[in-house]
């Protein structure tokens, strides 16, 4: 769609593009050199610096920062969790909670039964004196401030004693018994309150030891369904804030009482093996607004991050065990539930190499029944064989893979929390701008075509909508939607309602191409339609048997093929009739009420899921993916409808329409006009838009709204990129190499670049303590950002090699090879294979004959390849 004046000479772009082609190969080189070394600096962290703590259960314990004061706490490495009820009453089946001792403890108590039932606790706690047993739900408390009752010894046995039946009632032991006392020894006695407190530690640690299966400092607790594991806990004592206590409790309890007793605590348990949570000390380190008045006691907000880190010492591994992903529990966790396909994969990483360097060796390197092989792979024309460079993408694709197991499903990577903050997400757009203004340069793409849009006859101006331009568009929404996901915006309004109406413009431009497409080339062929939907899925159908996750969860790539599907659907019935517009928008608008149908009552989708999970064992959430169709049910026929009135336009303004036309002439004779109100309407929808979308307070009213606004920012927004020559003369190169690799980019920002299955952050833990804070985070930004960016172009490329040659295996471009006195000794055994000749004189062996009748089922047909592929995927998900 031109709205420009002039044409605009081309210039020659040959020795320019050399010097980029140049540039990029030895960016990629860099990129490749990085990605070793980051490599090699994890393995050395994991199995070096963090060799005495390689599931991070001693970080969660002993160390640990505030990312969002008294909100959200970050020990170093690791994802914590924030525990609600119903992953307590998972974890601990059946089994209580118990703390034992005098307020501080009775404040975790508190804790623990606000997560349970937040009303019902409130009101508890109205009814019941401070110095009592307490007990509500599945969480008692035994008051015992000097940790020396009967009540104490009587629980430690009852819980700890190894020979407790399996089929004992669980609520008879306790699955985490947590003691905290020491307080009231500094408070009561003056002279031998240290020797007082010593003796109730030894009487308490023999009972501690004795507990069977209770794991180390280092090593996290076992899992298995049903297991009921017992585990002790002895809190440090609480430092107060002494400014502020009350003069009868100042003055007996003081900073050398405080640090004697808690010195004495942390000898006992180096000796005894007694596990101590000392980060419950450094969440009230130099933190004033972390107590309450008295300055005895902390905040709610601090109690409930101190009962976090029992639990995520207690129940993570269970936890991961019997949920699965996503894998957001890193802390003190095993990663046991992992795929078995992973192993393969790892062997796979070294295999495929391998076997491209045996086919591209010379000499008897190469076992005999596969030089023939050997030599047709190099001539795919001749053969229709795998050829070096199919070879290399899927070297390229197992890489990445195994990079994404061991990136998110080990402890080979640290993982950190997200945490937003307005500076980090504008100041990383501000770079990704600067990027991009840097990376201006002319488009190429200025040869007139059948499909320009709104081009002038022998015009040499860029089409409407050009692929630079398409692809820029795709490169800085992506590039915004990554920064959005790193920073954890989605917890702002604001910018959650601008990050919708970009994912809408992707299904824009992806409903706008495809109608173009057949609309004009009249191409419905299962070549076609394969092509694009393999191209769409390969990364996200195989990820799942590596990740143990499902093909719904990368919910772009299943969402641009189902709307594939729609728009193939509505173009091809009766397809011959397209060139009546009435008819063609009439199949439009049905299609739109169908689909309509489908996302408020789907019980299709329900219906098919169900299916699906009785013969094919796939497990799909039939409401997230009504909820993803409701959010953009009508901006891919925004887009048709657009595509259809640009074809239109554009013939009648080459004079391909009929002159006859009232309304031809009216567009021709009014263009200009037409113009102008069309750029003057999309500069006052901008302002419109937003100002509307301020109406909304949550999410849930907006997201009811967006599917039927999002087409008018988007429509705006084109009109005003293509409304001057000099806007469409130019685009973003850094925009438009992310833009060609966008579903990528989006799929492997799951695993690789986010970490925990987009709940946290990957890390590398290598540059010490400041990696832990925020400033220090840009360390790992940077270099994984770079990573993970040369990757997901690597895997780009190499999901389009593997896509042609599944498509049409006949047809694969390849290099052009060099004929050595090897490749002619070996034509014998090429006509052997090949075109029939000398076949009297050498016959191939029965191995070579029976990959040949392979070989020639598997090219036969486009049909008997897809069927292959889906009978691997039902084998694989059945297994």
């Amino acid at each position: 769609m031109h709205f420009g004046d002039s044409q605009l000479p081309r210039r020659p772009h040959t020795r320019s593009s050399e010097r980029t082609s140049m540039a990029y190969q030895a960016i990629l080189r860099v990129y490749a050199v990085l990605f070793a070394c980051t490599l090699t600096g994890v393995v050395f962290r994991r199995y070096w610096l963090d060799a005495e703590d390689p599931y991070k259960c001693r970080a969660l314990m002993t160390r640990g920062h505030w990312l969002d004061p008294f909100k959200k706490w970050q020990p170093p490495g690791c994802l914590m969790h924030q525990y609600t009820a119903k992953d307590i009453r998972a974890c601990l089946n059946g089994q209580r909670i118990v703390y034992i001792g005098d307020s501080t403890a009775r404040q975790l108590f508190w804790a623990t039964a606000k997560k349970l039932n937040a009303t019902g606790a409130n009101a508890y706690r109205q009814e019941v004196d401070k110095h009592e047993d307490l007990a509500f739900e599945d969480v008692h408390f035994i008051w015992d401030p000097f940790l020396n009752s009967s009540s104490l010894r009587a629980e430690l046995l009852s819980s700890l004693d190894g020979n407790t039946p399996e089929d004992a009632d669980p609520t008879e032991t306790a699955g985490l018994i947590t003691l905290g006392g020491g307080l009231w020894y500094a408070r009561h006695f003056q002279s031998d309150w240290l020797d007082r407190y010593g003796d109730a530690l030894d009487y308490v640690a023999p009972l501690l030891d004795a507990g069977k299966g209770s794991p180390s400092l280092i090593h996290p607790p076992r899992s298995g369904k049903g297991r009921k594991d017992h585990h002790v806990y002895m809190t440090p004592i609480q430092v107060p804030l002494y400014d502020v206590l009350s003069p009868p409790r100042a003055s007996t309890i003081t900073p050398t009482k405080i640090i004697s007793m808690n010195e004495y605590l942390f000898n006992l348990s180096t000796t005894k093996g007694i596990r101590v949570p000392w980060s419950h000390s450094l969440m009230t380190w130099e933190s004033e607004g972390a107590y309450e008045e008295s300055g005895l006691h902390v905040i709610e907000d601090v109690a409930a991050g101190k009962v976090d880190v029992l639990l995520n010492a207690r129940c993570n591994t269970q936890m991961t065990y019997l949920h699965g992903y996503p894998f957001d529990k890193t802390c003190c966790s095993t990663y046991e539930n992992q795929h078995p396909l992973r192993t393969h994969f790892y062997l796979a990483l070294v295999f495929i190499p391998s076997l491209i360097i045996g086919f591209r060796s010379y000499g008897t390197i190469t076992p005999k029944p596969f030089r023939g092989f050997r030599q047709l792979g190099r001539r795919p024309s001749v053969s229709g064989l795998p050829t070096i460079d199919l070879f290399k993408a899927f070297a390229v694709l197992s890489i990445v893979l195994t990079y994404c197991a061991l990136a998110d499903r080990t402890q080979l990577f640290d993982k950190t929390q997200k945490y937003f903050k307005y500076l980090e997400f504008f100041g990383l757009c501000a770079v990704v701008l600067v990027l991009g203004l840097l990376s201006v340069r002319p488009t190429l793409d200025k040869k007139p075509q059948a499909s320009d849009a709104l081009s002038r006859p022998q015009s040499a101006e860029p089409p409407f909508l050009s692929r630079d331009q398409s692809d820029e568009w795709k490169g800085w929404m992506q590039f915004i939607i990554l920064i959005y996901h790193y920073t954890g915006a989605s917890s702002v309004l604001g910018i959650y309602q601008v990050i919708r109406i970009l994912v809408a413009s992707y299904l824009f431009l992806s409903g706008f191409g495809h109608t173009v497409f057949f609309y004009r080339k009249q191409n419905y062929s299962m070549s076609r339609c394969a092509s694009v939907l393999v191209r769409y899925n390969l990364l996200s159908c195989v990820l799942p048997y590596i990740m143990d996750t499902d093909y719904l969860f990368y919910y772009f790539a299943p969402l641009v093929s189902f709307w594939y599907l729609v728009v193939y659907l509505t173009m091809r019935i009766r397809s011959s009739k397209n060139s009546s517009m009435p008819l063609l928008l009439s199949k439009i608008g049905v299609s739109a009420v169908i689909v309509t149908l489908l996302a408020r009552a789907p019980i299709l989708f329900e219906s098919t899921f169900l299916l699906l999970k009785h013969t094919c064992n796939i497990h799909w959430n039939v409401k997230e993916w009504q909820f993803r169709l409701q959010l953009d049910c009508y901006i891919v026929h925004g887009g048709m409808v657009a595509a259809i009135v640009y074809c239109e336009v554009s013939d009648i303004l080459r004079g391909q329409s009929s002159p006859q036309n009232t309304l031809s002439v009216v567009i021709r004779r009014h263009w200009n006009k037409i113009r102008s109100v069309s750029v003057a309407v999309a500069l006052i929808i901008f302002p419109g838009f937003w100002y509307f979308v301020q109406q909304f307070s949550d999410k849930v009213t907006y997201n009811q709204w967006v599917p039927f606004v999002s087409p008018f920012p988007i429509l705006a927004f084109v009109v005003l990129r293509n409304c001057n020559r000099h806007l469409r003369n130019y685009y973003s190169w850094v925009f438009a190499w992310l833009g060609k690799c966008s579903l990528e980019t989006f799929t492997l920002q799951f695993h690789i670049w986010l970490a925990a299955d987009t709940k946290g952050l990957l890390s590398l833990g290598v540059f010490g303590r400041k990696a832990m804070h925020i400033d220090g985070r840009y360390h790992d930004l940077v270099i994984l950002t770079g990573v993970f960016l040369w990757l997901s172009s690597m895997t780009a490329d190499a999901t389009t090699t593997i896509t042609n040659w599944i498509i049409d295996p006949r047809h694969q471009p390849v290099r052009e090879i060099k004929l050595t006195p090897l490749t002619v000794a070996n034509d014998v055994e090429l006509n052997a294979f090949g075109d029939g000749l000398n076949r009297e004189r050498i016959r191939p062996g029965a191995f070579s004959r029976h990959l040949k009748k392979w070989y020639e089922l598997w090219m036969g047909k486009l049909e008997f390849r897809l069927a292959s592929i889906v009978l691997i995927m039902w084998i694989l998900n059945m297994v």
